[in-house]
């Protein structure tokens, strides 16, 4: 089966063909155009912005994507959540590709892509496809979420963030330190040489007895830390490199405690048989090697799985896989009836 893989929830204008085999999944043709060197000098995502970036972006990357190529078998195209104005370009493109090329159309939940995406490593057949049950930690600038996925079609979120996603969290107090957009990636990297433990930040929501998550708190509190111990200059706090390094390996690591623990817990709780890490932040070093190496100390017998670097932000690829599934069960949706939901929660079909 060939499927072609389209996204647009955000900033990133995505397009895949990828061919799903007995051995797993083969990207044949991709192509992403970044939105970041538009978006950065506003600090921040702008929604219009996006959209009309995504409008002149989308149909050549289509036509560079199917070029050469034989017609795909279905597509399959992110149709939420996410913003709204976005998530209609990608919508109106794959209505408008299955009425002229008569391609059956499957819309896909953003967040189940996020999930397919480890079907994407390079992987033996063997450890190829998720073990279920399976629990997903989703952690991206957009959603912070725990859900427990007991087959391809078959979802619950058991926690979610209450305020700031932990990418957004990254994000807003890298703005304060001067970095540019997205600085979560800079923070991560000032953090490599600094010390976790210089400064007792909070650990939001341990004591809590769910899997929900919140960080505006611990936001407030990065930014009251500066306040009290930094030079502030045009609402940005300029640090020396130590005291930088410091401030972000700090920072980071309230985070990464939060996830690994609220993980774990959830995983004492519903006894998966894997665990799976996915989202733009499942790219974060120190997260990914934390939550390996707590899996491995608490539960050995438990599968680890985590996005490819390469395909952990939002990709096409990742979309066309989650896409196979509902494709294989014939569970399509006609051209005329698919909208964009930009609120759509994942759960069971």
């Amino acid at each position: 089966m060939r499927i072609l893989g389209i996204e647009s929830s955000c900033d990133d204008t995505s397009v895949a063909l990828v061919e799903k085999t007995k051995a797993g999944f083969k990207i044949l043709s991709e192509k992403t155009a970044s939105q970041i060197d538009i978006h950065k000098a506003y600090g921040g995502v702008v929604p219009e912005i996006a959209a009309r970036a995504h409008a002149d972006a989308m149909l050549p990357i289509v036509e560079e994507v199917l070029k050469n190529q034989k017609k795909p078998d279905c597509i399959a195209v992110t149709a939420g959540p996410g913003l709204i104005t976005s998530l209609l370009v990608g919508v109106e493109t794959a209505k408008t590709l299955s009425y002229l090329l008569d391609i059956p159309l499957v819309a896909v939940n953003h967040i189940e892509g996020h999930i397919h995406s480890v079907e994407l490593s390079a992987l033996p057949e063997a450890d190829s496809r998720v073990q279920f049950p399976a629990l997903c930690l989703v952690v991206s600038g957009g959603h912070t979420e725990l859900i427990l996925m007991r087959d391809h079609s078959d979802y619950e979120r058991i926690g979610k963030t209450l305020d700031d996603a932990a990418g957004e969290c990254f994000d807003k107090v890298a703005k304060l330190v001067d970095f540019d957009y997205p600085g979560g990636p800079k923070i991560s990297k000032a953090a490599e040489s600094g010390d976790p433990n210089a400064i007792s930040f909070p650990r939001p929501m341990l004591d809590q007895d769910n899997f929900n998550f919140s960080f505006a708190g611990l936001k407030t509190s990065a930014l009251y830390w500066l306040r009290d111990h930094e030079q502030q200059e045009s609402e940005r706090y300029t640090l020396n490199a130590k005291r930088l390094s410091d401030f972000c390996a700090s920072f980071e690591q309230s985070i990464v405690d939060v996830l690994v623990a609220k993980t774990l817990s959830a995983a004492s709780i519903y006894n998966p048989k894997s665990i799976l890490l996915v989202g733009g932040v499942s790219a974060n070093k120190k997260l990914r090697e934390t939550l390996g190496s707590a899996i491995q100390r608490e539960f050995p017998s438990i599968t680890y799985r985590r996005s490819p670097i390469t395909h952990a932000m939002d990709n096409a690829a990742m979309i066309a896989a989650a896409g196979s599934y509902a494709a294989e069960r014939e569970s399509f949706t006609p051209w005329r009836s698919l909208a964009a939901d930009p609120n759509w929660i994942l759960n069971s079909r």
